[in-house]
């Protein structure tokens, strides 16, 4: 591994690449402009740390996953099944040298921090601990967010990092993959003094997510065997379907057959399908056992059972992520793993009712929550942007002068409606709150009548 992404050539003076690199950090905040001795990497993470307006003098980082929810989210992450495997290799590095051995997930959230307790207590002061959002987009420029920002191992060097209460540290970090899917489910860390700059920390690093993968091939289950399959249906009108390392793409017909069956482990009988599937009483049974032999084709025999329409494996769905984790009390971990409406498209009236009742849970979880940063990633999503009663909560909470623009712009919509469509018209705005991404689909399934042309 050379530059960019080690933080100091051999031989390299440590204190007078601090002063160097404070200078440059000084005049970015200051004036936007990068110099010279700036690595590309850490110069790119400055430049996406003020685009997300980061403060070089923030405090610390949010803590989003507490207690339980903590534990909750921790216990089903896949990293959690490597977790002996870090400490086994990395914890008496970091015991010894009086360092931090940290997990996080792909959303820079640390799940796991551990080491010197003298280390841990200052760490502490900036709220580098388990449930703290560490993303390059909260916290700026660090190893941890950064490694999982652009999907390689890095090192961050005390003054590079963008925030300042953050510049007494140096860490090294390297993103962790799925070995079947290649999806990026986290990073692994480690932090303490200047010492961590030597070259040898981010090869080190990087070997221990190396390893890791390797041990997570090992303990999905062999080819052939029964395992689970994922399927993904959130925020989109195609369903996704994970099998044995091969992705599906379903058709929107298809993709409400699995969506249901995955929900019905017990299986359907044809009457009950169609009766989920189909608004138009009048479809019949041939029309069903057509789709299925199509779907059949699609998955092969051995997925696809009938009498009754079953799924030979069993199903683990984003839906039933977020509804685990609203069980549990998991806000925060809900609202992550809500990608969307489930098939906005879809008109078939059993995915209509779960669509609209997940939705609802999941908001009502939200304003109830009143956390203003989970209330304004829902209300700037596409869903969520007419939501007048997110948008309430936000402005009560972040009364900014955006926020309470659109609440403006929201109220007098609602206003006009009343005025010109009498008692019909609240309806007609509630449905057309729930657009999705500029259509006139609506996710909960309704259609206003008297629907406005929806905005771009």
């Amino acid at each position: 591994m050379t530059e960019p992404w080690l933080a100091l050539e051999p031989g390299a003076d440590p204190v007078e690449r601090v002063r160097v690199v404070r200078r440059a950090h000084e005049r970015f905040t200051d004036e936007g402009t990068i110099s010279r001795p700036v690595r590309s990497v850490v110069a790119d993470s400055w430049r996406r740390s003020a685009r997300a307006r980061v403060s070089p003098e923030g405090t610390g980082a949010a803590v989003e996953l507490t207690d339980g929810e903590l534990g909750a989210y921790r216990s089903e992450h896949p990293l959690a099944r490597v977790m002996p495997l870090f400490r086994e290799l990395m914890g008496t590095f970091a015991a010894d040298g009086e360092h931090l051995l940290a997990v996080c997930d792909a959303q820079g959230r640390l799940l796991w921090v551990e080491g010197h307790p003298v280390t841990r207590q200052r760490a502490g002061r900036m709220n580098f601990v388990p449930g703290a959002r560490w993303a390059e987009s909260a916290m700026g420029t660090n190893a941890p967010g950064t490694a999982v920002a652009v999907g390689r191992p890095v090192q961050v060097f005390a003054t590079e990092h963008y925030m300042r209460r953050v510049q007494p540290w140096t860490c090294a970090a390297a993103p962790v993959h799925d070995p079947r899917t290649g999806r990026l489910i986290g990073a692994v860390d480690i932090t303490g003094g200047d010492g961590l700059a030597h070259p040898h920390s981010l090869a080190f690093v990087q070997a221990v997510a190396r390893a890791a993968e390797s041990q997570l091939a090992l303990l999905a289950p062999p080819m052939g065997a029964e395992e689970t399959v994922e399927l993904a249906a959130l925020g989109r009108d195609e369903a996704l379907l994970l099998v044995a390392g091969r992705k599906v793409r379903l058709s929107r017909r298809h993709s409400e057959i699995v969506v249901l069956l995955s929900r019905h482990p017990e299986g359907l009988s044809g009457d009950e399908l169609l009766y989920g599937l189909y608004e138009d009483e009048s479809v019949s049974q041939v029309t069903l056992r057509a789709e299925m032999a199509r779907l059949r084709r699609v998955l092969g025999a051995e997925l696809l059972r009938s009498r009754p329409y079953r799924l030979a494996v069993p199903v683990e769905s984003d839906v039933d992520a977020v509804e685990r984790r609203l069980g549990a009390g998991a806000v925060t971990a809900a609202a992550a793993a809500y990608a969307g409406p489930l098939l906005p498209q879809s008109q078939a009236p059993a995915l209509v009712r779960l669509r609209r009742r997940l939705a609802d849970q999941l908001r009502a979880a939200l304003i109830e929550r009143n956390d203003p940063d989970l209330l304004a990633n829902w209300a700037h999503a596409p869903w969520g942007e007419d939501d007048l009663a997110v948008w309430r909560a936000l402005a009560s909470l972040r009364p900014t002068a955006p926020v309470r623009a659109r609440l403006d712009e929201l109220d007098a919509e609602l206003s006009s409606s009343s005025d010109g469509h009498g008692e019909g018209a609240e309806a007609t705005y509630s449905g057309r709150k729930a657009t999705y991404d500029g259509r006139s689909t609506t996710y909960d399934g309704r259609i206003a009548t008297s629907m406005q042309r929806p905005r771009a």
